[in-house]
C-alpha cells in the first residue's frame, strides 16, 4: 500500500452515547453477555487529534485526575491506532491528543469514542483509505461500543452490542445528564448483575445467548415522541449498579421530581440520563438541579459519529 499524507495532523470528533434500551442476556464462552440495546449517540463529544511521529505516543486533557486515563495500550485508542497501522502494514507511528468531555468510566462509551476518533483520523493522516467497512470490522475488534461511536445516530446493537443495524429515530431527544465524581468498572457492574441473579434465583433457566429490542422500544423512537419513549427506556444492568452505587437512585428520582419524564442509568453506569419533553423542558431541569448543587448538563440526541472536523 502507498501511503500518502495529506495534513501534517488530522482533528477528529466522536460522540459518547447513551443506551435507551439495554437487555443482558446469559454469558458466552468468551466471556461476553449477550446483548440487546439501542444505542443513541449525543452532543458530547471526544476529540482526538492525530500527528505524524516515528512512534506512539498519547497525551490526555480535561480530566481532573490524569491518572483515570491509561496513556499505555490499555488506552482503547492507542490500541486502535496500532491496529490500524499493523492491518495497514504501515511502520510509522502516530502522536495522539485526546481531549475529553465524556465522563471517563461513566457507562457512556468515552474511551469507544476516543477509539473510533483515532481509527478515522490516523487512516486520513497516514492515507489508508480503509472503506467504512473495513474500519467498522477493525472497530469491532476493539469493543462492543467502538462501531456504533463511528456510524452514530440510533441503532440496535445485538451479540455483543457489535452488531449493529440502524434505527429510525425521528426529530430530537433531549436530555440532562448527571455524571459521577468517580466512575463505575463496566465488569465490577456485569458480575454484580451476576451475583443478584444467582441470589434471586434467576439463573434456574439459563438466560438467552440471543436477546431482541422490545418492540414498543422502536415504535417510540420512530415516533419521536419523547412521553412514549420515556415508557420504554430500561436498562438490566441498572440494578447492579444501584447495588454499588445507591445514591444514583436518588439522582434518579430527583430528576424527575424536576420534571424529566424518565431517568436511567446509562449503560454500566454511573451517569443517569434523565429524558425530558424537550429543550426548554431540559434546560429547566438542569437548572433545578444545579440550584441543588447536582451538576448536570444538557444534550440532545441523535448525533452523527467521528467525523473529521479539521
Amino acid at each position: 500500500m502507498t501511503f500518502a499524507a495529506p495534513a501534517d495532523s488530522v482533528h477528529v470528533r466522536a460522540p459518547g452515547k447513551i443506551n435507551v434500551y439495554l437487555g443482558v442476556g446469559g454469558r458466552h464462552e468468551d466471556g461476553y453477555h449477550a446483548l440487546a440495546t439501542v444505542f443513541q449517540a449525543v452532543s458530547l463529544y471526544e476529540d482526538v487529534i492525530a500527528r505524524h511521529a516515528e512512534d506512539f505516543s498519547l497525551t490526555v486533557s480535561g480530566v481532573d485526575d490524569p491518572d483515570t486515563v491509561p496513556l499505555d495500550d490499555r488506552n482503547l485508542a492507542m490500541r486502535a491506532a496500532k491496529l490500524l497501522a499493523s492491518a495497514a502494514d504501515y511502520h510509522g507511528g502516530v502522536a495522539l491528543e485526546i481531549r475529553k468531555s465524556v465522563p471517563v468510566a461513566g457507562g457512556m462509551g468515552g474511551g469507544s469514542a476516543d477509539a473510533a476518533a483515532a481509527l478515522v483520523a490516523c487512516d486520513a493522516l497516514w492515507g489508508t483509505g480503509f472503506s467504512s467497512a473495513r474500519l467498522h470490522e477493525l472497530a469491532a475488534r476493539l469493543g462492543a461500543d467502538v462501531p456504533f461511536a463511528l456510524h452514530g445516530g440510533t441503532a440496535v446493537g445485538t451479540g455483543r452490542g457489535d452488531q449493529l443495524h440502524p434505527a429510525l429515530a425521528r426529530g430530537r431527544f433531549d436530555w440532562v445528564l448527571v455524571p459521577s465524581d468517580e466512575g463505575l468498572s463496566t465488569p465490577l457492574v456485569y458480575a454484580r448483575l451476576d451475583a443478584l441473579r444467582e441470589e434471586e434465583g434467576a439463573l434456574a433457566d439459563d438466560p438467552p445467548l440471543s436477546l431482541d429490542v422490545p418492540i414498543p422500544v422502536l415504535q417510540a423512537l420512530r415516533s419521536g415522541d419523547p412521553d412514549l419513549l420515556s415508557e420504554s427506556i430500561y436498562n438490566d444492568l441498572q440494578d447492579a449498579a444501584l447495588h454499588e452505587r445507591p445514591e444514583l437512585e436518588t439522582t434518579i428520582l430527583r430528576g424527575i421530581d424536576a420534571g424529566a419524564l424518565q431517568g436511567v442509568v446509562s449503560g454500566s453506569g454511573p451517569t443517569v440520563a434523565l429524558l425530558c419533553a424537550d429543550a426548554d423542558a431540559a434546560r429547566a431541569v438542569q437548572a433545578s438541579l444545579d440550584a441543588q448543587g447536582i451538576d448536570s448538563m444538557h444534550v440532545h440526541g441523535p448525533v452523527a459519529g467521528a467525523r473529521i472536523v479539521g
